[in-house]
């Protein structure tokens, strides 16, 4: 080795120029990591309530709904049911108008069953009805009152009529007095005895019953003057359990 050699390892060569290092500038911190599963999870649940809550709104719709079909069915079935009631209480009237005439028509043919029964067996019979006239004192119609009925005496004139009902016995004293000359047959036939008289009146209504149980009666109609009677003269079957009159004596 030459000291050469030796300078120039020794002598240092001139220092090259470094450039100064630039600041250190540490890198910025890098936020801390956190776990991505809580807001997923997060996510998810809010998805979850968003579909419970879905949920819950069409099932509270799907329960609406059924409940207004159940108050449309029900109000339906009242509607049908109200009709129904009112068809019903309209016939339930129809039937009672009905079941009225029907009872009406009922009592009013016991009615008529009870006159006709009755009529049968206390029939009604017609005696005389055709006017008839007494051409003065000496003139007198007479007719016999039958056994078992009652006598309905209905008469009126033209004038002043006398009326007695004799009896048999009666009868035939007047007769006796006219054939005496003891008076006219106005007089006689009033005057000799009777059950019964009506004395110038140009009405006579009155019901004979002495003869329902007794066949010795008869009426003789006579007046002072010309006169026309009018009778309506019936009987009705109607026989006493008994004998009555002048035959019980």
């Amino acid at each position: 080795m030459t000291p050469t050699d030796m300078e120039q390892m020794t002598t240092p060569g001139p220092e090259a120029e470094v450039e100064s290092p630039e600041p250190y500038v540490p890198p910025a911190p890098r936020p801390p990591r956190t776990r991505t599963w809580a807001p997923m999870f997060e996510m998810q649940r809010r998805r979850w309530w968003t579909v419970a809550l879905a949920a819950a709104l069409i099932v509270t719709a799907g329960g609406v709904g059924l409940l207004y079909n159940d108050d449309v069915n029900n109000q339906n079935e009242v509607r049908s049911l109200t009709l129904q009631t009112e068809s019903l209480n309209g016939r339930n009237q129809i039937l009672n108008g009905q079941l009225k005439t029907t009872q009406d028509n009922l009592t009013a043919t016991l009615g008529q069953l009870a006159q006709a029964k009755a009529d049968l067996e206390h029939p009604n019979l017609t005696l005389w009805t055709l006017p008839e006239e007494i051409k003065g004192s000496n003139y007198w119609l007479e007719g016999g009152i039958p056994d078992t009925f009652t006598y309905h005496l209905h008469a009126t004139s033209t004038g002043p009529m006398s009326v007695s009902i004799l009896t048999f016995s009666d009868y035939a004293k007047a007769t006796q007095c006219l054939a005496a000359g003891g008076g006219s047959a106005y007089y006689c036939m009033n005057y000799s005895g009777s059950v019964i008289a009506w004395m110038n009146t140009k009405q006579i209504d009155y019901d004979f019953h002495l003869a329902e149980g007794c066949a010795g009666y008869m009426a003789v109609f006579t007046s002072a003057t010309d006169i026309t009677v009018k009778p309506n003269i019936s009987v009705t079957y109607n026989p006493a359990s008994k004998l009555t009159g002048v035959c019980a004596g």
